[in-house]
């Protein structure tokens, strides 16, 4: 599918610094989430964007966090600020040009950005479509599980220990349709040989599933 070159984008009001990338007929929008000691240029998470690029998803990469509020190592464990910051943003992206305003938007989350993820898509129930988290804590997210309607995806290593456990937790409480998918001998980051392949794989096919248009968007439109 043809994709147009990567924008840098700046969104207010702090003036985050994004990377949107926009295919030609996108189906629909991705907003990243990032880790703990990860920024937008996180080779994982690029990694899944340009494959959704490739599936007609247009994406967005950005920084969570102002480079002075890095320094301050407790910002990034912070999933309840986190998670305002990326409802902000999604809000931001719905006065833009009708080529991305009107898509719908799904959110992929890694380690504690899953919960940021989950915290905007309680927050956001009638304009996120869907949720994916890799190797997410999802736990994190509290008491905001129960008010998450979007059809959320939970993706996690089968050797990182502890992690699966906070996932099945997490998940008995998630509302809308949900998944859990355990990559066989996968630890946290998933840098094993195919790793990231599976995780590309169900994150594409979940997004494809479910990253349409919610129901009371289109009516209000």
């Amino acid at each position: 599918m043809p994709i147009d070159r990567p924008h840098d984008v700046l969104i207010p009001p702090l003036g985050l610094s994004g990377t949107l990338t926009l295919p030609i007929n996108a189906r629909g929008l991705v907003a990243f989430a990032h880790g703990s000691g990860s920024s937008r240029f996180s080779p994982r998470n690029t990694m899944v964007a340009g494959s959704l690029n490739e599936r007609g998803f247009a994406t967005l990469l950005f920084d969570l966090l102002t480079q002075q509020e890095e320094h301050d190592r407790s910002n990034v464990f912070n999933v309840g600020m986190l998670g305002e910051r990326l409802a902000a943003t999604v809000d931001w992206l719905q006065t833009q040009e009708p080529a991305i305003s009107s898509l719908p938007v799904g959110l992929f989350g890694a380690s504690t950005g899953a919960a940021a993820a989950l915290i905007a898509a309680a927050q956001l129930p009638h304009r996120i479509a869907a949720v994916v988290s890799r190797g997410g804590r999802p736990d994190l997210a509290g008491e905001a599980l129960p008010h998450v309607r979007a059809p959320t995806l939970l993706i996690v290593g089968g050797a990182d220990f502890g992690v699966i456990e906070l996932n099945k937790t997490a998940l008995t409480w998630l509302r809308g349709p949900t998944a859990l998918e355990i990559i066989p001998g996968a630890t946290h980051l998933f840098p094993e040989p195919g790793a990231m392949d599976a995780v590309i794989d169900h994150a594409g096919r979940w997004f494809e599933r479910y990253l349409r248009t919610p129901p009371l968007v289109r009516a209000a439109s």
